[in-house]
């Protein structure tokens, strides 16, 4: 088997993992190509001693820890901001980082530490610590557009269990919009597909039409999303879905979105 033949079903999820740590689709697919042009260039090695998916992943940090290249979208006058979300934008990204390997990307301890260089210790230090400063300085109004009632059930005990209010919930992409313009929440998870509802994609363009908030896409078919072509979902949570990947995922979609009404 080639390299290219081993690393080719990691792609997608690495650039689901670089764009919720990025917080932008267009930043975590550039330092996704830069750290495969660097690797095809011979300019970087893949750790031989790891599996092909962690060594990727390793691969990946050491370009987007590299002062060489920067590839953020953003304003960076706004980690000194005295708001929440000022305050989170100083928290290590290093931190942010293990909560997403560990959480979304379902590495364990030992994983995370050898993508990160760091101990498996440290590794779990630093979950606690982003855990504990996404969970207390970000809370907000969600939209659930769910057709299968127990999934929707379950979605809405997740996200109150974590702190944040449910406004409502809809079946269907017209009771989506409706409740939006409604409610007015200030995050969506969209299932992708409503069955005889119409398309939760659908429902979400036309709920971003109005509103400037965080989507967060829940799948059964990640990799059908996943695919390098254009618009994809910078957040994406595969189904069954664990509650720290619902965790994760909700805190960085929070944490990045008033950046970017910022940088607008």
């Amino acid at each position: 088997m080639t390299t290219a033949q081993a690393l080719a079903p990691h792609l997608p999820y690495l650039r689901r993992y670089a764009r919720a740590l990025t917080g932008s689709q267009n930043s975590g697919d550039a330092y996704v190509r830069a750290a495969l042009t660097a690797l095809l260039a011979g300019e970087q090695t893949l750790e031989p001693s790891l599996p092909p998916r962690v060594a990727l992943y390793r691969l990946f940090h050491s370009i987007w820890a590299s002062p060489a290249g920067r590839y953020d979208d953003g304003d960076s006058q706004a980690e000194s901001l005295p708001t929440p979300e000022g305050r989170l934008l100083s928290l290590s990204a290093q931190r942010r980082a293990a909560l997403l390997l560990t959480a979304v990307e379902s590495f364990s301890l030992d994983e995370a530490g050898a993508i990160l260089d760091e101990s498996p210790e440290e590794v779990e230090r630093a979950i606690v610590d982003a855990q504990r400063a996404i969970e207390t300085e970000l809370v907000s109004r969600v939209l659930i557009i769910e057709d299968e009632p127990i999934i929707a059930l379950d979605l809405e005990n997740l996200v109150t269990e974590l702190g944040h209010e449910v406004v409502a919930t809809a079946a269907t992409r017209e009771e989506a919009v409706r409740q939006a313009n409604l409610k007015k929440p200030g995050l969506v998870l969209a299932d992708i597909n409503l069955g005889d509802g119409g398309s939760g994609i659908d429902a979400v363009n036309d709920i971003l039409g109005s509103f400037d908030i965080p989507v967060i896409f829940v799948t059964a078919y990640p990799e059908k999303l996943l695919t390098g072509e254009r618009p994809e979902p910078t957040y994406l949570i595969a189904k069954p879905f664990l509650p720290e990947t619902v965790q994760a995922t909700v805190g960085q979609a929070l944490f990045f979105h008033p950046l970017k009404r910022k940088a607008a």
